[in-house]
């Protein structure tokens, strides 16, 4: 019979990390490691393609090759601009139902050495497997065992590789080939981790939308040189002209704000604020995907224009009602929203007034 002294207190172990408002929401986060391995096919190869761009930091050129006649080449880094006929390295990208075993990577490793034997390409640097699941305990023993890897390639050349490396005709491991297959450093095959590849996407700007976790720290904006650059020419003539019809006289260039102490400092203030919203623009590009800082841009655009195109009494006016709109603007829809400043916003404005989007001075003023 059970006694009370056979019994434990239900007592489950505190969750870690401590929980938060988001955890009551959303649950306890899943570890990245183990999204990848569950991401659907369609998820998978938009990985894929996603993390790819994170090697064109390294690479002059990357190449994403597929279907027939690839020739064993999936994601192609080159380092030169010779492409093939120099320095390259293969990613060769396998979505497999179990962790990615010798039997499946034969024909991968025959396709590599028979198409560099036949002057295709010269052989990569190094060659990458990067599998959903990782790679087997055995295979990665093979891998670090470059000779018992060649030997047990050789030994499964017949059942795996002779009729699979080309449907044209079979290859046989003899004569010159079978030579090259000896002198081919096996040395080259390797394979990624799921650690390293999302290591390497988290600096792609995919990686805060697939995986949530909000956007890296800002790094603060360069102050405005005291020499504006050719790109600032069209918004800061529109505000001296802005700063003109204000005066009743035309400022023919930033010399002439010196005799007006409260629109020189003004003049330095939006200054200040394109440069916010230009360091947003940059640090869009590497965080996340191409055009949300567009998108940005036009929210703040239909956001402002109700405004500029009002009823103002001079082109200075209507330019302070326009940003001050700018800044009260909620973007709660756009994904770099947490990172969005006042600056930012008002800056916008500016980076449109430089594009002609929005004028500070009309014709019927």
């Amino acid at each position: 019979m059970i006694s009370d002294s056979d019994m434990k207190k239900i007592q489950p172990k505190a969750p870690s990390p401590t929980p938060s408002s988001a955890h009551v929401h959303f649950g306890v986060p899943v570890p990245k490691a183990i999204r990848v391995k569950n991401f659907s096919p369609d998820e998978w190869e938009y990985f894929i393609e996603e993390w790819a761009t994170s090697l064109k930091g390294t690479y002059v050129k990357v190449r994403r090759f597929g279907g027939a006649g690839d020739s064993g080449v999936d994601v192609a880094g080159f380092c030169t601009n010779k492409g093939f006929e120099d320095t390259w390295d293969n990613y060769q990208c396998k979505r497999y139902g179990n962790p990615l075993r010798p039997n499946e990577i034969w024909v991968e490793l025959g396709k590599i050495i028979y198409y560099s034997h036949i002057g295709e390409y010269s052989p990569p640097r190094k060659h990458y497997f990067v599998a959903s699941l990782g790679v087997g305990t055995t295979l990665e023993k093979l891998f670090n065992k470059p000779t018992e890897l060649r030997k047990k390639f050789k030994e499964n050349w017949d059942g795996h590789c002779k009729s699979n490396i080309t449907s044209t005709k079979e290859i046989e491991l003899s004569g010159e080939f079978s030579s090259f297959v000896d002198a081919f450093d096996f040395t080259i095959f390797s394979s990624k981790s799921h650690i390293e590849l999302i290591e390497a996407h988290s600096h792609t700007e995919f990686h805060a939308v697939r995986f949530g976790g909000g956007l890296p720290a800002r790094p603060n904006p360069e102050a405005p040189p005291a020499v504006p650059v050719a790109s600032e020419s069209r918004y800061i003539r529109q505000l001296l002209d802005a700063y003109g019809d204000h005066l009743g006289a035309p400022l023919h260039d930033m010399s002439s704000l010196s005799a007006h102490s409260v629109l020189e400092r003004d003049f330095l203030r939006q200054r200040e604020r394109f440069y916010h919203a230009e360091a947003l623009r940059n640090f869009a590009r590497d965080t996340v995907p191409e055009g949300t800082f567009d998108e940005l841009q036009d929210e703040i655009y239909h956001g402002v224009v109700d405004v500029t195109e009002a009823t103002h009494s001079n082109g200075y006016e209507r330019m302070k009602a326009t940003v001050a709109q700018a800044s009260t603007i909620a973007l709660t829809a756009n994904p770099l929203a947490s990172v969005t400043k006042s600056q930012d916003r008002q800056g916008i404005c500016h980076q449109l007034a430089n594009e002609d989007l929005l004028e500070w001075v009309m014709d019927d003023d």
